[in-house]
């Protein structure tokens, strides 16, 4: 992910806020169509989030320590602390979706 896409991540309340559901409907006509374009993209952000911070951990593995070997490592609480602090996925998806940052197509619709 890129720094500035983290930054704009980073400036999003991580409060959950509700959201007037007339509103969200406008963009696709049905209430329930735009709760499933929000719930994809927020897996979508999710995985992507998830496959990042393993990546990041994984320089911090030892597959050869043992229990007496294990030490607390500084950066790698860091960047967990970092990524424990980022918004809900689900929140990012709807910040997208209001932006009109998301776009969607239906399947049967080439």
């Amino acid at each position: 992910m890129d720094k500035s896409k983290k930054i704009k991540m980073t400036q999003i309340s991580p409060l959950i806020e509700t959201q007037n559901l007339e509103k969200l409907a406008k963009k696709t006509q049905n209430t329930y169509e735009s709760i499933a374009v929000i719930a994809k993209r927020a897996n979508q952000i999710g995985a992507d989030l998830k496959m990042e911070l393993h990546s990041k951990l994984e320089d911090f593995a030892s597959h050869t320590d043992t229990l007496e070997e294990i030490h607390e490592n500084r950066e790698q609480i860091e960047i967990s602390k970092f990524y424990e602090k980022l918004p809900h996925p689900t929140i990012l998806a709807m910040k997208e979706f209001q932006d009109d940052q998301i776009s969607y197509r239906y399947a049967d619709q080439q």
